[in-house]
């Protein structure tokens, strides 16, 4: 028999938490990686983060992959694609544009995935005071002189993180742990070895970079991932695309602080807009 206790959905707090954390960590870990792109490319630089972050947790978590089922291959491998697109098309986009623009215009692709798994009236007003907050962070301060490409490179990136979450949750769902994680990992880096084997071996050969990589993997795919990975079985996709609005915010304050990019008056205002839906989002989802 079933009992009530079965039926209460666990605590939406810790889930919040962890969202909050991923975010700050995948930033610094952003930042971190601008580092290596002179050495290694993005495309190496990619390649190093996501290859070391799933050996760490290929070591940590030791998935059993013998007794997966197809539909648990299935859900892993295509959660490996979205990290590698995810990941390959972003950073291609941060050798060209700012750390705080990129984020800001890659979030339309969660943004967007939070529109349309809405129902209700509310939520789209949640969803359209975030975007506000987007726009303005992303085109006040002369967004006119962005990068085409880099920016093309983004939305790019902006759709494979949509196609992320929904990745995330079908993987979490069929496997319990980190496992999948970690096997998604090591995928995305194997699709992402033709483009990036030549840079990421330039840092291999050097202990200085090999720990910035290294530290590139801890912060912007281990620690983020997993976080995410947790929160996405707590949280509605709804709810948790809504929530990561809170990323432009975290992304210019790592630029500013990390980076020497300016965080203008107009930026300062988006932030706020942002902030404000996110709050909003979480106090009613």
């Amino acid at each position: 028999m079933t009992t009530a206790s079965s039926h209460i959905a666990p605590a939406p707090g810790p889930a919040v938490l962890m969202v909050l954390g991923s975010c700050a960590s995948l930033q610094i870990g952003a930042a971190l990686a601008a580092r290596l792109f002179p050495v290694t490319g993005s495309a190496g630089a990619t390649l190093l983060r996501l290859g070391l972050a799933a050996g760490v947790l290929l070591a940590v978590a030791r998935p059993a992959v013998r007794s997966w089922r197809r539909h648990q291959w299935r859900a892993v491998l295509l959660l490996g694609a979205a990290l590698a697109g995810m990941n390959g098309f972003f950073y291609a986009a941060l050798a060209r544009i700012p750390l705080g623009p990129a984020v800001t215009i890659e979030f339309l692709g969660p943004l967007t995935l939070a529109a349309v798994l809405s129902r209700r009236a509310r939520d789209y007003g949640w969803v359209l005071l975030a975007a506000a907050g987007v726009a303005v962070f992303g085109f006040a301060d002369g967004g006119a002189t962005l990068d085409p490409v880099g920016v093309a490179l983004v939305l790019a990136a902006a759709v494979f993180w949509a196609l992320y979450i929904l990745a995330s949750t079908h993987a979490g769902a069929a496997i319990a742990g980190q496992g999948g994680l970690a096997v998604a990992m090591a995928f995305g880096a194997l699709v992402l070895l033709p483009g990036g084997v030549t840079g990421a071996e330039k840092a291999v050969t050097s202990p200085h970079l090999l720990l910035i990589a290294l530290g590139t993997g801890l912060l912007a795919s281990v620690i983020p991932y997993s976080l995410e990975l947790s929160a996405l079985r707590r949280l509605p996709q709804r709810a948790f695309g809504i929530l990561l609005s809170l990323e432009p915010a975290v992304a210019a304050l790592a630029g500013w602080l990390l980076l020497a990019q300016p965080l203008t008056p107009a930026a300062a205002s988006a932030v706020v807009l942002v902030v404000l839906a996110s709050i909003g989002s979480t106090a009613f989802a």
